[in-house]
């Protein structure tokens, strides 16, 4: 079984927990409010694939911006 590290805050268990913020927070005003907040759901979705096929993630730039640290650091190759 895979266990993540829980020692700290890092970008990447950053990303899930906003993505996962999000998803329940869309499904929660979906069921109380308006079945147009699935919607972000979806776009919720969207993004991680996008990020799974491309390796982009506007949220986490957005997360490195306000000071989150990646676990790890890319090595440069010369």
């Amino acid at each position: 079984m895979y266990l993540s590290q829980t020692d700290s805050w890092y970008l990447e268990r950053l990303i899930w927990l906003v993505a996962g913020i999000f998803t329940l927070s869309s499904a929660i005003l979906s069921v109380l409010h308006s079945p147009y907040w699935l919607i972000l759901t979806g776009l919720v979705g969207i993004n991680l694939i996008i990020f799974a096929l491309t390796g982009f993630c506007l949220m986490a730039n957005i997360l490195y911006k306000l000071g989150a640290k990646p676990r790890l650091n890319r090595v440069s190759q010369n």
